[in-house]
């Protein structure tokens, strides 16, 4: 949208959201068809099939950006960095029923989600549907994901750094891991936040990096972690 020069609004959204969302959609239904094993998904095809997928899509990006000018290349690399300043109330407003069901419908799953936690054969022994479960949970959580970072651009780490360290605190227990990580990933997005705009003020830092700073060494921490064990 940027290096077409497109500056529409469809609901109240702009054409780079609104186009970032569909995208994240189609992006998000091919790693959902290319994952698939007879009728379930596979998380080692689901792993690859986004690496290649988003290999692919960056090369798109940069031709885009090779094809750009000055003026639009800097406003794609801002926009590619995240950041809360881009956003306004009214689409926060906006955004809140998509979130609001897409959370509560997960929050309903936290029970089904320990027992996958554990292995699909324990699950399956309980009666679920694990086909059925691993489809609507990567539904959701791709939604809410292509949805904020329509919105706001790539803001990356949280999703890894908030989940992992409140299991840390209050356990493996989906029931209170889910609605802990929304509070948590809120408040800990704002301190970010708070720190990007003060840390060399007058000059607002995007957040996207502020948290790629912390999620870098925070996930090299985990990584050796789990290989201590």
């Amino acid at each position: 949208m940027i290096k077409l020069g497109l500056d529409l609004y469809f609901f109240g959204f702009s054409s780079l959201q609104s186009a970032a969302f569909l995208s994240s959609l189609c992006t998000i239904g091919l790693i959902y068809v290319l994952s698939r094993k007879q009728g379930r998904i596979s998380v080692t095809s689901m792993i690859l099939a986004g690496v290649t997928v988003s290999y692919f899509f960056g090369a798109v990006i940069l031709f885009v950006h090779f094809l750009a000018d000055f003026t639009e290349t800097r406003q794609m690399v801002r926009w590619m960095m995240g950041g809360l300043d881009v956003v306004n109330v009214s689409v926060i407003w906006q955004s809140i029923p998509v979130l609001f069901i897409c959370y509560i419908l997960l929050f309903f799953y936290g029970k089904k989600l320990n027992l996958l936690s554990i292995s699909e054969e324990t699950a399956l022994s309980k009666g679920v549907s694990v086909p059925a479960v691993q489809r609507t949970i990567f539904i959701l959580g791709s939604t809410i994901t292509a949805w904020v970072v329509a919105i706001s651009g790539p803001i990356g780490f949280v999703g890894l750094i908030v989940p992992h360290f409140l299991r840390l605190i209050i356990g493996y227990d989906h029931r209170f891991l889910i609605p802990a990580a929304i509070l948590g990933g809120g408040a800990f997005l704002t301190i970010c936040d708070t720190i990007a705009r003060t840390i060399l003020s007058p000059v607002d830092i995007p957040v996207g990096i502020i948290t790629a700073i912390l999620g870098g060494p925070f996930f090299l921490w985990l990584l050796f972690k789990r290989a201590a064990v």
